[in-house]
């Protein structure tokens, strides 16, 4: 289950292990899209469903930011799902509308000093990791900039491409195609160093804001009591998936850096994101509302 709607990075990545799970498990795995609520309508049912290893969640940093910010009714991220895999980092990245008269960081943060509020950004969803590194932006930068929130990448990025929004943190999947055709424009890389899809893209950093990075991970969970032996297979299938080659080349062609960890690993970056997380909210004063 996908807690985005399909086209976004969670969703591609959904579909690249599923197509190879079902070759390698000989048996349909289906990805259902459940969009909504910041994740936690997808969260929520896959927390409820029976644990037998048949119905596994999407899951991504916004699980860990919702812990804090919009914790969904009766869930705990936590102690509710176990993890398996942690899939892939997205790094996130700052695409403008080509009508933006910026055509570098440095510009656009005078533009939006010499506008208070003129310009927008889209996001993901309110508490999404998008929408934190927004405002992110905004607190080290010293800017005003209004958000506009949608259910997903997919819808946010066409409003973007339709000039309904200025600019907007996103992971490269969602992007690309855009950006390669000339709709979108590409600024800033949120990493600590530039990425070898876009070598020619500043970081954050670079553009005068020090030590400023976003990524995202995607990973699949599990209902909190399916068996140990179902959790290691699971695993074991993902990893073997994502050291494919032609699996890789997929994901690296879509600015997604395979990780392919062991449940131990994964819960580990699940429990360093929670605390990252509470501290960026509480830094920022984010409240759901």
């Amino acid at each position: 289950m996908v807690p985005w709607p399909a086209g976004g990075a969670a969703d591609f990545i959904a579909r690249t292990l599923a197509e190879r799970l079902s070759e390698r498990l000989r048996q349909p795995v289906v990805v259902d899209n459940r969009p909504g609520a910041a994740t936690n309508i997808g969260t929520q049912l896959v927390a409820g469903a029976k644990p037998d290893g048949y119905t596994l969640l999407m899951a991504s940093s916004n699980n860990c930011v919702n812990v804090t910010l919009l914790p969904p009714a009766g869930v705990d991220f936590a102690r509710d799902f176990r993890p398996i895999a942690n899939a892939g980092l997205a790094p996130n990245v700052l695409v403008v509308h080509p009508q933006v008269p910026a055509t570098d960081l440095k510009t656009l943060l005078a533009l939006a000093k010499a506008r208070p509020g003129g310009l927008t950004y889209g996001s993901s969803g309110h508490g999404s990791a998008a929408h934190l590194a927004a405002e992110r932006l905004k607190l080290q930068a010293g800017v005003d900039i209004t958000g506009v929130s949608y259910k997903g990448a997919a819808p946010a990025v066409a409003d973007l491409l339709g000039g309904h929004v200025s600019m907007m943190f996103t992971v490269i999947p969602a992007t690309l195609p855009h950006v390669q055709a000339g709709k979108l424009r590409l600024l800033a890389v949120a990493t600590e160093k530039r990425l070898p899809l876009f070598p020619d893209v500043p970081t954050v950093g670079e553009a005068g804001l020090p030590g400023f990075q976003s990524s995202i991970w995607y990973g699949l969970v599990a209902p909190r009591k399916v068996p140990d032996p179902v959790v290691r297979r699971l695993n074991e299938e993902v990893v073997a998936i994502l050291a494919e080659p032609e699996v890789r080349r997929k994901l690296d062609g879509h600015g997604v850096l395979p990780v392919g960890d062991s449940p131990e690993a994964f819960a580990a970056t699940i429990e360093s994101d929670i605390a990252h997380y509470a501290q960026l909210i509480r830094s920022a004063k984010i409240r759901a509302d």
